[in-house]
């Protein structure tokens, strides 16, 4: 899983978008409650320019794991930008907390 995992980041570090969120999807087929890999298809997301998935995942892995210290400063980042272009978002309490 660690192996899987690394190589998705690798993937995501070089831009090959579409191969990390394989190896992120692979992870979470083996794992459901895998935050690391959840908050690895935001960062995927976000690369990709798509906020609202992004955030969505960002807050799934928030789900599984409250204390997961990138997924709480994605999912607040992701909040701000979208506030700030008019597109805000209804923040879980979990999250605002």
């Amino acid at each position: 899983m660690i192996e899987l995992l690394r190589q998705a980041e690798r993937e995501l570090t070089v831009g090959r978008l579409d191969q990390a969120e394989k190896r992120y999807w692979q992870a979470i087929e083996a794992d459901p409650r895998n935050a690391i890999a959840v908050v690895g298809l935001a960062r995927e997301a976000g690369e990709r320019r798509d906020d609202r998935t992004a955030y969505a995942f960002a807050v799934q892995a928030l789900g599984i794991d409250p204390e997961n210290a990138t997924a709480l400063r994605l999912e607040a980042r992701l909040a701000e930008v979208m506030a700030a272009r008019g597109d805000p978002v209804e923040r879980p309490a979990f999250a605002v907390a």
